[in-house]
């Protein structure tokens, strides 16, 4: 991460070259990035935080936010330096120009992260972190773009007679020059046909919609560890000694895989209880460049290789640095049953589990139902026992020595202690008919057999029985194939389990990170939407207008169209990672749209320019910085859709508003004279 953090700052510098084509341009932005990225260090320490996966992400995605200020600064300055205007000068005037654009852009990419820091639960407190230390960012790189910058170009950038122009230069110069006369000739072709742009714009709203509900969902996307992490779950009454012969080969087959490094494996665990018939397993990976080949993909040539062994299925799964509650299981998600009723709810169960089982893209479906142990119940007959001299407590003191590892004795050396324990030799303990062996002292001295006086009986019993809350539960753990989402597993559950018609006393529910899962998704539309609430009333306070925020947030539908659509072809699910980009996605496209705007609205105001005049020439100016920003913010194809929708659809959107804006100002001022004239006419009346 910390070199990803590196490389992306590289990138962004030579965005800024290639576009201004002078070092001297691409060293201002870089000091902007260093110092607010240096600065943001400090807030995080003021806030207790830690270099981790979560800021270190927020740090890179951070590095393209920040110099977006500096660019835009840059950019403007720049453009009077190319009007013959001196550095000093064009930092005053350019700066001054571009001030409130810079405020604009920073504050409302701050208010995109608002809903975030009042995400509840774990998740919250997660992204908190995220979204804290990119808004630190973000404002610290407003001041600095608004002071430094300015600086900067007043005193290292030159006048353009004084710069030297190489063929390199020249050569950007022509194709930018291309670029946006390309540009202008379809931007008119766009304001010609507004209909049918405003049409598309609608267009696109539907459609991001439409990909919103088809895109698989997940939750956080699968990660490569380099461990896995196994589960055995052997017959009910297997004895230790089987289970160990079994937990040896399996470990052996797996040892023999090319990517696997070290198994450390025991037995005799469950989520926290003790029982013989499971087995847990860690397992380490070579690493990645050796293994050639993912863990999920090595999971699935194991799961071929120990299957061969019966009697003591395995499970196998990626260990996640992000795991939510649950039981310990052989999948990484699991389904509860609860129970009022125990029968009910142990018939039910393996009902479920082997539907499950028949539920395509749903693997390694385990149950941690242990009603299938066996017992031998002794049966005393007191009589017989007492004519022979054999006492109760005689009985229960030879079967314990026997069976219930009595300590008899303490060893000592000069570092350790060791307890001895009397019991029965293992080939003995571990079949019941030792009980017919078994002789009690009787009360005359002589030693009389146990089958003399009882008999035992070999019966059916739970090893354990699980809890949740205060009724008896059961969890089914499952995987994931390859390909098959998380949503989708869970509706293909919800549907089965609906359809089998559980009895009222039975009730299912998802638990651990399919149950946060669930909750992540039923917020997702909600802080989509909260943040677009936000972002509009932060523009409006800027604006102070009703209207023209809606213009800038007309950027955003395409923006969604293009987003889901590479998240599709690249057959990514929509994960919480996802819809924070998308959220990123809103702060960034929503910056052309203020670019665009804000210039519109001031040669309106200040020169008396026409609503398409005035939007048509900040197409045009802004269309270097627009381009600047979007390609040191992202440096890949996830924007372009959305980019070359917003640079002719933003236009449209801001006429038609414009002229909505206009005839509700005629009409009030149509009403106040209507107004003054009845007053006037009452006055003058005799």
């Amino acid at each position: 991460m910390e070199r990803t953090l590196v490389v992306s700052g590289i990138l962004v510098i030579l965005v800024v070259f290639v576009f201004l084509r002078h070092v001297r341009s691409a060293i201002i932005p870089s000091v902007a990035v260093l110092v607010s990225l240096i600065s943001t260090f400090g807030i995080m320490y003021l806030c207790g935080y830690s270099l981790d996966n979560l800021s270190l992400m927020a740090l890179t995605i951070a590095t393209g936010f920040v110099v977006d200020d500096a660019i835009v600064v840059l950019e403007n300055i720049t453009r009077y330096i190319e009007k013959g205007m001196s550095p000093y000068r064009a930092a005053l005037v350019g700066s001054r120009e571009i001030g409130f654009t810079v405020l604009s852009i920073s504050v409302s990419l701050v208010a995109v992260f608002i809903p975030i820091f009042f995400m509840g639960g774990m998740i919250g407190r997660l992204f908190r972190e995220f979204a804290v230390t990119l808004s630190a960012a973000v404002m610290i790189s407003l001041m600095v773009s608004l002071t430094t910058t300015p600086m900067m170009c007043a005193y290292l950038l030159k006048k353009e007679s004084e710069r030297a122009r190489g063929r390199l230069f020249q050569a950007g110069e022509r194709l930018y020059d291309r670029v946006l006369h390309a540009y202008e000739r379809s931007l008119s072709w766009a304001l010609r046909h507004q209909r049918s742009m405003l049409a598309l714009m609608l267009a696109t709203i539907v459609v991001s919609i439409a990909l919103f509900v088809v895109i698989p969902k997940g939750f956080f996307p699968q990660q490569d560890t380099g461990r896995l992490m196994g589960t055995i779950l052997a017959a009910q009454d297997i004895s230790f000694q089987s289970m160990k012969d079994k937990m040896t080969a399996i470990v052996d087959i797996i040892m023999k895989d090319p990517a696997v490094d070290t198994v450390v494996a025991f037995t005799g665990s469950s989520g926290g209880r003790a029982t013989t018939n499971t087995g847990r397993m860690f397992i380490a990976l070579k690493p990645l460049e050796d293994r050639k080949v993912s863990a999920d993909l090595v999971i699935a040539r194991l799961r071929k290789s120990i299957s061969s062994v019966p009697g003591a299925p395995a499970y196998l799964q990626p260990v996640q640095d992000l795991r939510v509650g649950g039981r310990m299981g052989g999948g990484q998600y699991q389904y509860t049953l609860q129970g009022e009723n125990l029968s009910d709810l142990m018939t039910w169960a393996p009902l479920i589990e082997q539907r499950l089982r028949g539920i395509p893209g749903i693997v390694d479906v385990s149950s941690d139902q242990q009603d299938q142990g066996l017992q031998a119940t002794l049966t005393i007959d007191r009589s017989t026992a007492s004519r022979l001299g054999v006492s109760p407590s005689a009985i229960d003191d030879t079967l314990y020595s026997a069976f219930g590892q009595r300590q008899v004795s303490i060893m000592y050396t000069q570092l350790n202690q060791y307890h001895v324990v009397m019991e029965v030799e293992p080939s003995f303990w571990q079949r019941p008919d030792t009980l017919n062996h078994i002789y009690v002292p009787s009360s005359n001295g002589g030693l009389v057999p146990l089958n003399a006086f009882a008999r035992y009986e070999i019966t059916r019993t739970a090893l354990a029985v699980s809890h949740q809350g205060q009724f008896p539960a059961v969890t089914l753990s499952f995987n994931l194939a390859p390909g098959l989402a998380l949503g989708d597993a869970v509706s293909r559950i919800e549907s089965e389990t609906h359809k089998m018609g559980l009895p009222a006393g039975v009730r299912g529910s998802f638990q651990g990170t399919a149950q946060v899962f669930q909750a992540s998704l039923a917020n997702q539309p909600l802080l989509i939407l909260a943040a677009l609430a936000a972002v509009y009333i932060v523009l409006g306070i800027l604006y102070e207008s009703y209207i023209h925020p809606l213009t800038i947030l007309s950027t955003l539908p395409s923006a969604g169209v293009g987003a889901l659509l590479a998240l599709l072809i690249a057959r990514v699910d929509l994960s919480l990672i996802a819809l924070i980009g998308i959220i990123l996605l809103i702060g960034i496209v929503k910056k052309n749209g203020i670019l665009m705007v804000d210039f519109a609205i001031e040669a309106e105001r200040r020169e008396g320019k026409h609503p398409e005049e005035a939007i048509y020439q900040a197409c045009l100016l802004r269309f270097r910085p627009i381009m600047m920003t979007t390609m040191a913010a992202l440096l890949g194809a996830l924007l372009i859709f959305s980019q070359m929708l917003t640079l002719y659809t933003t236009p449209v959107v801001y006429l038609y508003l414009e002229r909505f804006r206009l005839r509700m100002e005629q009409k009030k001022a149509a009403r106040r004279l209507a107004v003054r004239g009845a007053i006037a006419g009452a006055t003058d009346a005799p």
